[in-house]
C-alpha cells in the first residue's frame, strides 16, 4: 500500500464514511440520553439512577470525541494524499511501512518514532 495506491483513498474513505456514520448514531444516542433525564426532575446526587444517567451521557460523550478525532485524522490522511506526503514519517522523513498503514491509514510516524514518542511521554 503506497501513497500512489488507490486503495489508499478508497480506503480512508470508506473508514470515513464508517466514522461520520457512527458519529451521527452516537449523537443521536447522546440526545435521547439528554431528552430522557430532560423530563424528570431527577437529581443526579440523590436519584438511584442518576449516577447511572451521568455515567451514561459521560461515555457516550467520550466515544463521540474519540470519534471526531478519528474522523480529524481521517481528513488530515486525504489531505496528506493529497499533497503527496501520504506514508512519510512526519519525524524522521522515513516511509512508514505498509505493513503500519495496513493496521492504521491514518498513521503520521513509522513504528520506531511512534514508540519512541510513547517513551517520551
Amino acid at each position: 500500500m503506497t501513497a500512489a495506491d488507490p486503495s489508499v483513498v478508497a480506503r480512508l474513505e470508506r473508514e470515513r464514511e464508517r466514522t461520520v456514520h457512527r458519529l451521527a448514531t452516537l449523537r443521536g444516542d447522546f440526545d435521547a440520553i439528554v431528552a430522557a433525564s430532560d423530563g424528570s426532575n431527577a437529581d443526579d446526587e440523590h436519584d438511584p439512577e442518576g449516577h447511572t444517567i451521568a455515567y451514561e451521557r459521560s461515555q457516550v460523550d467520550a466515544l463521540i470525541r474519540l470519534a471526531e478525532r478519528h474522523l480529524e485524522e481521517i481528513d488530515e490522511g486525504l489531505r496528506r494524499v493529497g499533497e503527496g506526503s501520504f506514508g512519510v514519517c512526519e519525524r524522521c522523513g522515513e516511509a512508514i511501512s505498509p505493513e503500519r498503514l495496513a493496521v492504521r491509514p491514518t498513521a503520521r510516524h513509522c513504528v520506531g518514532c511512534a514508540s519512541a514518542r510513547r517513551r517520551q511521554g
